[in-house]
């Protein structure tokens, strides 16, 4: 029974370094995107709340691959970093493909947010797939 249990150790180090990755991703897109995204949810912003969990699982999609398919813990942060300037960028073509991204956040505008999501998963999951190859 306790052979099951040899792996444990990886799976806590990966899983750590995944929560950590996924925490240092949040607080940094929080922090350099201009709309207050929680402060906003907070206060029942549904586009706000539907481009953060966009942006999440846009990250998180690569953040699974590199965990899945790297060969030691360097690996991972190295492709994690990767994942979250992807992830930035994604977020940076939209501030430029949508005029005032944040304002239309900030006002809840859900078809914008939709769309910031959209992508975010979009970007997120062909940089999964590349990570693979």
């Amino acid at each position: 029974m306790l052979s099951y249990l040899s792996t444990l150790p990886a799976f806590a180090a990966y899983f750590g370094f995944g929560v950590s990755f996924l925490a240092i991703f949040c607080t940094v897109h929080i922090w350099l995107t201009p709309q207050r995204e929680l402060e906003l949810i907070r206060h029942g912003n549904q586009a706000a709340a539907i481009s953060l969990a966009g942006a999440l699982l846009g990250f998180v999609a690569p953040l699974a691959s590199a965990i899945a398919h790297s060969v030691s813990l360097p690996d991972l942060a190295v492709w994690g970093m990767v994942s979250l300037v992807v992830q930035w960028l994604a977020h940076v073509a939209m501030r430029l493909l949508i005029h005032d991204l944040a304002g239309q956040i900030e006002s809840d505008n859900r078809a914008v947010a939709v769309l910031a999501a959209g992508v975010a998963v979009a970007v997120g999951v062909v940089n999964a797939a590349a990570m693979t190859s």
